[in-house]
């Protein structure tokens, strides 16, 4: 009778361990379909039953990281270490911890110690080694392809798993063409791998050769309908280029992923691009109503971008500051929420104020040159609406400092823009940089000599008929018909210069002659030239100084 009662135990606690080992397994065939959700609740289910599952706390981990709660995965390996000092995995999870902490050595020293109580016959722990340096950002590649390829060397190796992470280690070095090996060989082992490839796609999107990635995604869901990661790949692909396309793979997304708040989320968003911008609107105000704090704060940005297009400014200004606010690490903000935010309160009467700072911040906060002009030429374009050409130059002068190849009209509005202010010397500076890059261009020459008018009104400093020879040497030598116009102007200030101030009366009529050659009836021209050509009356003979020389006074006087 006790012979049989010890029997009876054995045969319940053998069959206690295969069905822990089959929920383990349920649950790992969650993670593998990234149904994370899933998972975490099938590996507490086990641990529930059995808390000393060494497998189920390894994958509880697992998932957890996933799920981006390190400190639970960190608390919950350390304390199951405490009854498990010795457990291998358990000692990888931890040494996985370590690496995401920046404790490259305690970490190593923890792979090792595992691998070594295994003796370097587990490939499940081997896998584990591999699979902490592949996903820690500070993890050591080469190594985890060091101890993969050890795991291959075990009697009686046959697991794609193994393979699956020697392509994501070869990955990490930006080794696609190892890493697609890798993942051929699991194929290998397991023809109906999904997830093999899967990621071959990801090492071509990666290239951006949608010929190869989108094919690998199509054959991944061929050969797994329940595969959802690749679902959401095609689904992301075609999201912002054909939202037609796009919807099926949404459908078989959600039809095999959890359910839950991301779906709901990710189906506002699908409403929005597909154009039903009032459903989508009506559909995330109702998620923040419903999840309150806990709601994704993408919701908000939703909101604003809908309201905004439906009109609402006052609604799209008070979501999108909410966003602004309740961004978090994972759904940070970006350059694009400020220009959006400027939009919305260019949009408010009284804003004006509001827009120029947010565009400013959109500068700030962008790290691409293209991005960062093209805010730049935006916040100039309101300082000119609001007549300060002071501050509309300032910025076109960043931007156009700040473009590695700044265009000619570029050049020309950053020193109009000083023209106007005003800045005459800034405005000759500009546009003497626009003389030497574009030679055969007018507007260099133009704007330099007109800018030098304007300092100086007297013509007595000079400046201005050194410019306006520049200018009129320059207009008869690019197109003297095209540009007649400002011949003209060149020749009429020419002239009026060497009369009213060099006092040169024959260079001032050979300039007018000149306009005359041009316009033969041109009326300011011939009655200038009229005046001009007048015998100057004789100048009365002016009283001699006391003492002085009377005849000489009167022979100077009469310029002789």
């Amino acid at each position: 009778m006790k012979r049989s009662f010890i029997l009876l135990v054995a045969t319940v606690v053998t069959g206690g361990n295969i069905l822990f080992a089959q929920s383990v397994d349920q649950g790992r065939k969650f993670f593998y379909y990234e149904r994370w959700k899933s998972a975490q609740e099938t590996f507490e289910k086990v641990l529930a039953a059995n808390p000393n599952n060494i497998d189920a706390v390894y994958w509880l981990g697992q998932t957890l990281l996933e799920l981006k709660d390190s400190v639970g995965a960190k608390n919950l390996y350390q304390k199951s270490l405490t009854q498990n000092g010795n457990a291998p995995l358990l000692l990888a999870g931890m040494g996985q911890i370590e690496l995401m902490e920046g404790k490259a050595n305690d970490a190593r020293q923890h792979f090792e110690t595992a691998l070594t109580l295994t003796k370097g016959k587990d490939i499940e722990v081997f896998n584990a080694v591999g699979r902490a340096n592949v996903e820690a950002r500070s993890g050591d590649a080469n190594y985890a392809i060091e101890k993969l390829n050890l795991a291959t060397a075990v009697k009686n190796f046959k697991d794609p798993e193994t393979y699956l992470l020697t392509g994501d280690a070869h990955r990490k070095l930006i080794d696609g063409g190892n890493a697609v090996q890798s993942y051929t060989k699991a194929l290998g082992l397991d023809p109906k791998l999904a997830a093999a490839k899967y990621k071959i796609g990801k090492v071509y999107l990666t290239q951006g050769n949608k010929d190869f990635f989108l094919p690998a995604f199509e054959e991944a869901v061929a050969l797994d309908p329940a595969y959802t990661p690749a679902y959401y790949e095609l689904f992301y692909y075609w999201y912002s280029r054909d939202v037609n396309k796009a919807a099926p793979y949404l459908d078989k997304y959600i039809a095999n992923a959890d359910q839950g708040p991301d779906m709901e989320y990710l189906k506002t968003d699908f409403l929005y691009s597909s154009g039903k911008t009032a459903e989508a609107k009506t559909k995330a105000e109702s998620l923040i109503a419903q999840y309150g704090d806990k709601v994704n704060p993408r919701m908000y940005r939703l909101v604003a971008f809908a309201a905004d297009t439906l009109g609402d400014a006052p609604t799209a200004k008070k979501s999108m500051e909410t966003f602004l606010v309740k961004a978090n690490e994972e759904f940070p903000v970006q350059a694009t929420d400020y220009e959006e935010l400027a939009k919305i309160n260019s949009k408010i009467p009284g804003n004006e104020a509001e827009v120029f700072a947010n565009l400013m911040k959109a500068v700030d906060k962008d790290t691409v040159v293209e991005n960062k002009t093209k805010y730049l030429n935006k916040a100039a374009a309101i300082a000119k609406a609001k007549g300060d050409r002071n501050q509309e130059a300032i910025l076109l002068g960043i931007a156009y400092r700040m473009d590695p190849n700044p265009s000619q009209r570029d050049l020309y509005n950053y020193g109009f823009a000083h023209y106007q202010a005003k800045n005459y010397d800034s405005t000759m500076a500009v546009f003497g940089i626009y003389k030497q890059k574009y030679p055969n261009e007018i507007f260099g020459y133009l704007w330099s000599a007109r800018a030098a008018k304007d300092k100086d009104t007297t013509m007595e400093i000079g400046i201005a008929a050194a410019e306006y020879g520049q200018l009129l040497e320059n207009a008869k030598r690019i197109d003297s018909v095209k540009y007649k116009a400002q011949v003209m102007e060149s020749l009429f200030f020419l002239a009026g210069y060497q009369n009213n101030v060099k006092k040169d009366k024959d260079s001032a009529i050979y300039y007018l002659s000149k306009v005359l050659e041009i316009e033969p009836a041109n009326p300011t021209a011939t009655e200038y030239m009229k005046l001009l050509s007048k015998p100057r009356p004789a100048q009365p003979a002016t009283k001699p100084k006391t003492g002085g020389n009377a005849a000489g006074s009167g022979n100077k006087a009469n310029g002789k």
